[in-house]
Order: structure tokens, then C-alpha cells, then sequence
């Protein structure tokens, strides 16, 4: 078995490479839910749904996020209403809101949502996907602006505040979700995707159980770095790192992974940082992160199971 942790784009592009690669083996997803939000009175939940949606195959490619061909009219027709529509929802991927938010009213759990959309979209059966944990939490960001929730400050104001904090409202109430723990606990090895290391991979390691286990785990812990050449191909995490007052490399992003990490996996393009993430006392691999299509995101995954 093996374990994946992510959230975003890049994660979704590498489980897709990661999928075609290791056959019937079971892969579990533990995803990031700190990008949640509630809007028009639906939960809707942008890292869990991404990834089903690219390793079920419907996934809009050119986007990297919602349904191939989905059309926007639901969206247009809310503006005669004076709603904002800030956050693109497409009248095919709306249903799935609808859906989750029909399910968490009738008391369904968020892993018991995932799954069972997760099946309706055809997903291969040896793949779970598994939010962080069932508890509602969200990222928030102080900014220069003020505070608002990361979706705000992603989609509305396209990442230009200058960034202060960032906060995981109510994650201190938050457990692991079922089979998440065991997940790290029982894999052969586990993966961090090449996600953003605050707001994605951040919040799943704050909550409760899940970094002790990774500390803990007999599995060898391999991270691909999201940067190439010192910035993310796509995203904010140059400047939620900066914003931190951290260094934006991948030698800063093994650092904030170091007390469980065995192997960081660069660019070829930061071959130069090689020497200070060894300092650290991990193994590394430099190879060619850029996914620019699914073959190169197999190559990069089957680069990463021959580590292991």
C-alpha cells in the first residue's frame, strides 16, 4: 500500500502519473480540507474534489481544476440577483456541491462524502481518497487588506495582498479522519505530492495524530518539492513563504519537513540547493518535476517508486 498526502493541482497531476504506474496497488489519498468553504449555502470542498476529478479523467486539463466542457450559466444567471460569483462554479460541478451539501445535512461524515463521490465519478477501486479529517476547518490569511478566507485571497483578489499569517480556523478540534493515520501507519511508503507546503500540505500536518504518525511510521517518507527554480510552477506558495518570513526554496520546504522526512525530490533546475537539503541529513533526487503532461507525471512517479 502506498500513501500519498496533498492537495491542489500539482498533487492531482502527480496522482494521475502515480496511478498509471502502480497497478493494482493501493493507493490512499490523505488530502488536504483546509481549502473548504461554504458559498450560496453549499459546502464545497476544491482539493478533494480536484483530485477525484483528474484520476477519474474528467478533470478540465487546461484549467487543472472543475469538469471538462462544463459551461457557467448557473454562475451568470446569480449575478441578476447581485450575488458576487467570484468563485467559478460550473453548472456540472455545482452538482457535486449540491450533493456533499445534501449528504452533510443528512449527517454524513466528510470521508464517508468523499468516498461515495468518489465512486459515483468512476474512480479506480484500488484508490481512496481521504479528507484530512471530518472536522470543518478552514485557512484563513492575514493579509494587508485584513483577513479573509484562502479562497478570497486566491480567487477574488488573485493573490496580491501581501500576506501576513496564515491561520487553520478550529484545527485544534481536529482529529484525524478514519483510516487516515492507519494510512501512514501500514503504507510501504508514503509520498508528499508537490504541493504548497503552507496551505496545502501545512494543514494536514497540524492536525491531530497525523504528523506524530509520520514521525512515527517504519514507511519511507519521500517529498516532491512544488518549486522549480525557486518558484511554484502555479499558486501562492512563493509568497505565502515569503510573506512567513521563510526562504522560498526547497531546502526551506525539507526543512519544514525534516523531523519525518527521508528523501527530497527537487527540480533539476535547483540541482544548486542538492548540498544544503543533504546538510540536513536527507537523501535527495533532482530530476524533472514539470508535469506538462500525463507521460512526464508517469515518468516522474515511476522515478519516485524506484526510490522505495
Amino acid at each position: 500500500m502506498l500513501t500519498a498526502l496533498g492537495g491542489g493541482v500539482g498533487a492531482a497531476k502527480f496522482l494521475e502519473g502515480l496511478s498509471n504506474v502502480i497497478g493494482n496497488e493501493q493507493l490512499n489519498v490523505i488530502v488536504n480540507t483546509g481549502d473548504d468553504i461554504k458559498l450560496g449555502g453549499l459546502n464545497i470542498s476544491p482539493d478533494v474534489d480536484t483530485i477525484i476529478y483528474r484520476l477519474s479523467g474528467v478533470v478540465d486539463r487546461k484549467k487543472g481544476w472543475g469538469l471538462e466542457g462544463d459551461t457557467f450559466n448557473f454562475l451568470n444567471s446569480l449575478k441578476r440577483f447581485g450575488l458576487e460569483t467570484w468563485f467559478n462554479i460550473g453548472d456540472q460541478d455545482i452538482a457535486t456541491h449540491i450533493y456533499r451539501t445534501h449528504l452533510k445535512s443528512k449527517g454524513f461524515s466528510a470521508t464517508q462524502i468523499a468516498s461515495r463521490i468518489a465512486k459515483a465519478f468512476g474512480l479506480a477501486d484500488n484508490i481512496s481518497v481521504l479528507p484530512m479529517t471530518d472536522h470543518d476547518v478552514e485557512t484563513w490569511i492575514q493579509t494587508n487588506e485584513g483577513e479573509m478566507h484562502f479562497q478570497e485571497y486566491l480567487v477574488k483578489k488573485k493573490m496580491k495582498p501581501e500576506v501576513c499569517r496564515v491561520t487553520v480556523r478550529d484545527i485544534d478540534q481536529a482529529s484525524a479522519a478514519p483510516g487516515v493515520v492507519d494510512s501512514i501507519e501500514n503504507a510501504r511508503a508514503i509520498i508528499v505530492c508537490p504541493s504548497n507546503p503552507i496551505i496545502s500540505i501545512g494543514p494536514i500536518l497540524q492536525v491531530k495524530g497525523i504528523r506524530d504518525a509520520l514521525k512515527k511510521t517504519k514507511a519511507q517518507v519521500i517529498a516532491i518539492s512544488p518549486l522549480v527554480g525557486g518558484v511554484p510552477l502555479k499558486g501562492p506558495a512563493d509568497r505565502l513563504m515569503r510573506g512567513l518570513g521563510l526562504e522560498v526554496s526547497s531546502a526551506q520546504i525539507a526543512r519544514l519537513y525534516s523531523e519525518f522526512l527521508d528523501t527530497m525530490v527537487i527540480d533539476l533546475e535547483d540541482a544548486h540547493e542538492n548540498q544544503a537539503i543533504v546538510d540536513l541529513g536527507l537523501k535527495t533526487l533532482v530530476v524533472d518535476t514539470v508535469m506538462s503532461d500525463k507521460e512526464k507525471a508517469s515518468i516522474l512517479a515511476s522515478s519516485v517508486l524506484e526510490l522505495i
